[in-house]
């Protein structure tokens, strides 16, 4: 059987009876044309199933219609959710997006940016850069080149957009909302190459120290944050941890780690939030997926994607770099409760 051809820029032309010329205005709306034709076209593209070559039409504007999004790790929901918000909004502006991983190795974000700029893409966009760990150089050079948009970065670079969250303000939040539970002995559990976590740390501290509470082994360093193995790496930590620390809280910077908590109580033979209170941080989907739910910090994951995608396509169309910051919100579920200094 005769393999059907796929129909042509060319064809369509032909079954409209209009010019090459006038297709390739209606395919890329870049100059007006009668509404009429307009329909016609269209009727022609949907007959013969035209599908246009989006790299000819790169190549002819010498613009490309892809972004480039870097995400330190594929299994936090957190990362998924904002992924979704990335998506639509590029969709509805005619954008597609290639997806790299850097697996929060500040060596493989640059790699993957690097590749990123040789796909030609027309901008990026990098969630939870490692700023901190990579020279300051590399990404002042790179916005000369290509326009950046950073989600949930804290260290300013001229040029680059920025949206995030103020996880600063979040943070002390949640920690003033476990104080008024009456927790002064609150555990801090991060992971590892996170300017997240940095912030997360030194607002701790500074709340900690301001309560004359805080102890250097009541912050725990779990490694990978965002992996596969974070909710078991947290468990296996705070299971060496709990019983000799005994704190009345645990703090943690992401839900992920929280999971890891409430595993690690649950071995332990601790109830929650009865013998000891759990909070997260992020508010993904699995939060509220566990037993018991999850107190947790929302940090407005689909809104973080939509406003990155929106001000990278300003900056691609010639806008000025800009900065958006989003108020993170307590939701209070089942894993913190009242702690009162008797019952310890």
């Amino acid at each position: 059987m005769e393999e059907k051809k796929q129909a042509t820029i060319v064809d369509v032309a032909r079954a409209a009876g209009v010019s090459v010329a006038t297709v390739s205005r209606v395919v890329n709306g870049n100059y007006p044309v009668k509404q009429e034709t307009k329909e016609k076209v269209k009727q022609a593209i949907n007959s013969l199933n035209y599908v246009p070559n989006v790299q000819a039409r790169e190549l002819n504007t010498r613009k490309s219609s892809t972004i480039g999004v870097v995400v330190p790790g594929l299994h936090n929901m957190f990362f998924a959710e904002v992924i979704d918000g990335i998506e639509e909004a590029v969709r509805q502006e005619g954008f597609s997006f290639l997806l790299s991983c850097a697996k929060n190795d500040p060596e493989q974000e640059r790699q993957a940016i690097n590749t990123l700029v040789a796909r030609n893409v027309s901008g990026i966009i990098v969630i939870s850069p490692n700023t901190k760990n990579i020279s300051e150089s590399f990404y002042q050079e790179l916005v000369q080149r290509v326009p950046l948009v950073f989600i949930n970065g804290y260290h300013r670079i001229p040029g680059v957009s920025y949206v995030g969250n103020d996880e600063q303000l979040g943070c002390q939040n949640a920690l003033e909302y476990l104080k008024e539970l009456g927790h002064t002995d609150i555990m801090f559990v991060r992971g590892a190459n996170s300017d997240s976590y940095d912030i997360k740390e030194e607002t701790y501290r500074k709340f900690m120290a301001k309560s004359r509470s805080l102890r250097e082994d009541y912050i725990l360093n779990i490694g990978e944050g965002n992996g596969v193995e974070t909710v078991d790496s947290a468990m296996t930590a705070l299971l060496a941890k709990l019983p000799e620390l005994k704190p009345s809280a645990v703090f943690c910077c992401n839900d992920l780690m929280a999971v890891g908590a409430l595993n690690a109580c649950k071995r332990l033979g601790l109830s929650v939030p009865r013998d000891i209170s759990v909070m997260g941080y992020d508010n993904i989907a699995l939060s509220r997926l566990v037993e018991p739910k999850i107190t947790t910090m929302d940090q407005n994951m689909f809104q973080l994607g939509e406003n990155a995608s929106r001000l990278l396509l300003e900056n691609i169309r010639g806008g000025q770099s800009k900065r958006i910051l989003l108020d993170n919100t307590l939701i209070v579920r089942e894993t913190t409760g009242k702690f009162s200094h008797n019952d310890k």
